[in-house]
């Protein structure tokens, strides 16, 4: 058994996983509040 913790930079378990979770409640955050204003999420940014 070794001392070595693992690295929490680059592409590693621990970073992937947050990335994944946080893609996920952007998708989320953005499909409610696409439900509550009825716009678009380009029309709320003014693209669209």
């Amino acid at each position: 058994m070794t001392d070595k913790a693992e690295p929490r930079f680059g592409f590693v378990n621990f970073a992937e996983t947050w990335n994944g979770r946080l893609a996920m409640a952007g998708i989320l955050l953005g499909l409610l509040t696409e439900l509550l204003t009825g716009q678009g999420i380009l029309t709320q940014m003014g693209l669209g």
